[in-house]
């Protein structure tokens, strides 16, 4: 039997590292929130191209790509150390659009550049602070821990999409992009309280032929656990084909589809993001009678028709309704998924899966990117139906092809603790 402390709500509170990450996460999650609704409103409002808009939010991922190997680095150098070298980097770069737009050279070319940039490295920021609570966490606390820091994110939507659109309406995008570089000096400071086991690097190999080694051991790592194949692929389907839905292409749906302003986008994104901190607020209160592998397919099914009906919604106060039950079950989706891939990684190989994780991501851009053309030619109601059909099929087919190792009760994938 086990004896293991019984798990609270506040119980990832009692690690001291915990009490710093959650706020710096809080903090970088709000300022992406914030600078994500700023921008994309302001390239639709110059542009007025919703295939415009696709591509500015995948220039936003296209770091997917090396994700594994800031995984590399965070097993290497310490998921700490390289999380103050991002944020760092996203200060930096916040800093450089305040500037432009406070003297009046900012434009659609400098934010694509800015976009491109800041892509390298965000899309590696949720992997490697989830890394760094799997290696701060104990295993009782783990899922409630990783329902709050998925509340991190979700009150950044609220906030940081209601507070950014208020921002750039009362002090104009200059004075607003102070505000978010505030934020991610406030993020890098707290960053400084974290405290991780010293990680020894391994002499010998030059440093790329060693990185490069260390990505393809993570990846044979993968593909000898179908527990976490399976999971991988779930997520590449979700960041492909549900996501671009309810994330870069709600201006369009806002604008072009409801007749909202920039005001109204943010209510969207609000209401989206409400529904996801609820659903965390749950798992953190209640996570541990949550099967992680069973929860995660379950949710995946229930999303992808619940983005069914959404396609084809074109009343305001419907789709909000829609949006709302959304980001409820996409968070008992990932949350789950996230405890599933710590549990069964050994400590070894955390941060290189958690990187591989973060390449699911590039799933996203490539789905913005065929998105866009597709809503030119046949609308948006056509494409988010085939968006949502194409990925039920293929959650039914994952579910099906993974099924000794995910569903069973007593699989590895469904243990409550390790």
């Amino acid at each position: 039997m086990s004896t293991a402390p019984r798990a609270s709500v506040l119980a990832p509170f009692r690690q001291r590292s915990f009490r710093f990450q959650w706020p710096a996460d809080l903090a970088t999650s709000w300022a992406f929130e914030m600078e994500t609704l700023i921008l994309a409103w302001y390239v639709l409002a110059e542009t007025g191209s919703v295939v415009v808009l696709t591509l500015f939010g995948a220039l936003q991922f296209v770091g997917t790509l090396i994700s594994p190997m800031f995984g590399v680095m965070g097993d290497r150098l310490g998921h700490r150390r390289v999380l103050i070298a991002m944020r760092a980097a996203y200060l930096t770069l916040a800093l450089t659009l305040a500037g432009l737009a406070l003297t009046g050279m900012l434009g659609i070319s400098a934010i694509f550049v800015v976009a491109l940039l800041a892509g390298l490295v965000r899309p590696s920021d949720i992997g490697m602070r989830n890394a760094l609570i799997g290696a701060t966490m104990p295993a009782p606390y783990l899922m409630g821990a990783m329902g709050i820091e998925r509340m991190s994110a979700d009150t950044a939507r609220i906030v940081g999409a209601l507070s950014g659109a208020a921002l750039v309406a009362a002090l104009g995008v200059g004075q607003a992009y102070l505000v978010v570089a505030g934020l991610y000096l406030t993020s890098l400071l707290l960053m400084t309280g974290i405290e991780e086991s010293r990680i020894h690097v391994p002499a010998g190999a030059a440093p790329v032929t060693r990185v490069w080694r260390d990505v393809m051991d993570g990846a044979a790592y993968v593909r000898a656990a179908p527990a976490l194949l399976a999971a991988m692929c779930l997520a590449f389907l979700a960041n492909f084909l549900a996501y671009p839905l309810t994330g870069g292409l709600l201006p369009h749906v806002a604008r072009d589809i409801y007749g909202m302003d920039q005001g109204g986008l943010g209510r969207l994104i609000a209401v989206f993001a409400t529904g996801a901190l609820i659903g965390s607020m749950v798992l953190s209160a209640r996570g541990g009678a949550f099967p992680p592998a069973r929860t995660m397919l379950a949710a995946s099914l229930i999303w992808f028709l619940l983005l069914l009906g959404f396609a084809q919604v074109r009343d305001a106060a419907a789709g909000m309704v829609l949006l709302a039950a959304v980001g409820f079950v996409q968070s008992f989706c990932m949350v789950p998924m996230g405890v599933l891939l710590l549990r069964v990684t050994k400590d070894a190989f955390r941060g290189r899966v958690m990187g591989l994780r973060m390449l699911a991501v590039y799933g996203l851009p490539v789905g913005l990117l065929g998105a866009g053309p597709l809503i030119a030619w046949f609308g948006f109601a056509a494409t988010a139906t085939a968006f949502a059909g194409i990925g039920l099929v293929a959650t039914v087919a994952i579910a099906l092809a993974w099924r000794p190792y995910l569903w069973p009760a007593d699989a590895a994938a469904n243990a409550r603790h390790r």
